[in-house]
């Protein structure tokens, strides 16, 4: 199944290319939930109401794709976590640019296991159709293509073996960096950096997320193309090793590591993302706007 979220934080589930609105099943979800849940409410009741769901969206008119605005599938999660330097081709790529006359950025730790993961505010996140807002167009802000993993129920210390058990589904996400000096989760947890889409695809339509397909495109060029297969830890090993620091919630979104080919993007630009299993999603890029 696919779910999506839509326009004024309308719920529906993609068929093809039409979105059908199942937003009472939302509704209800969230009525329900307490107050002090961790995690997103409607993310943790689908294995309730999936059933009750799909039901719902097979008596619901469609409406195409083209027409609605796509935000975020994850409303409200607890946390967004990132795995830098997952892809040995990036590793050496990003070393290779330490090397270059002028650089400038925040020294570059090769071994994720050394550099751990790392947060970006949630504050970040948004859906493709919101795009990409550039903040600081004097400075190289760039593209990075990732597997997201949505978990679906609480877990700490999970062992490998299990840590899949913990997965309700998955989306492609996009997690823009502006390069500098300061903390990483400081200069990427910029407003819009973190697109998450088009949909939330469930875990039983991806049989292996080590065995996927992604790629970026800008400007119709393509710029990154890797597998998850290339994944220096694994998903499995993500999930478990995150759970030794962090209690997993429903709706928290884990993005497993971008490859090799991260180039800059400027206001007007057109980003596309693609991963087989779950889609594409469109992001344009535009300039920051000062607020009064």
């Amino acid at each position: 199944m696919k779910l999506c979220r839509y326009d004024d934080d309308r719920l529906g589930v993609v068929r093809g290319n039409m979105v059908h609105d199942v937003t009472e099943a939302q509704t209800q979800i969230r009525a329900a939930a307490p107050y002090a849940m961790k995690g997103d409410a409607v993310i943790a009741a689908l294995p309730a109401w999936r059933a009750r769901i799909e039901d719902m969206a097979g008596k619901a008119p469609g409406r195409p794709l083209a027409s609605v605005k796509l935000l975020s599938p994850v409303a409200r999660p607890s946390k967004r976590v990132d795995a830098p330097t997952n892809y040995k081709a990036h590793i050496d790529e990003m070393q290779a640019r330490q090397q270059q006359p002028g650089a400038t950025q925040t020294p570059f730790s090769p071994f994720i296991e050394k550099a751990g993961l790392f947060l970006k505010a949630n504050s970040s996140m948004v859906g493709p159709s919101e795009g990409v807002e550039i903040r600081f167009p004097d400075r190289r802000n760039e593209h990075e293509v990732e597997l997201c993993i949505v978990f679906g129920k609480p877990g700490s210390d999970i062992p490998r073996e299990q840590a899949l058990d913990h997965v309700a589904g998955y989306c492609i996400g996009l997690d823009m960096t502006a390069r500098g000096q300061e903390d990483r989760s400081f200069r990427k947890s910029i407003d819009s950096y973190s697109v998450l889409g088009p949909w939330f695809v469930t875990a039983d339509e991806i049989a292996d997320p080590d065995s996927v397909p992604l790629a970026i495109f800008v400007n119709g060029e393509k710029k990154q193309e890797s597998n998850t297969s290339m994944l220096i830890f694994d998903c499995r090993k993500l999930i478990s090793w995150g759970s030794t620091f962090y209690t997993w919630q429903p709706g928290d979104v884990l993005f497993t590591g971008t490859p090799e080919g991260v180039s800059p993007v400027k206001p007007g630009d057109t980003m596309r993302a693609v991963v087989d299993p779950i889609g594409e999603m469109t992001i344009a890029v535009r300039g920051h706007t000062v607020s009064g």
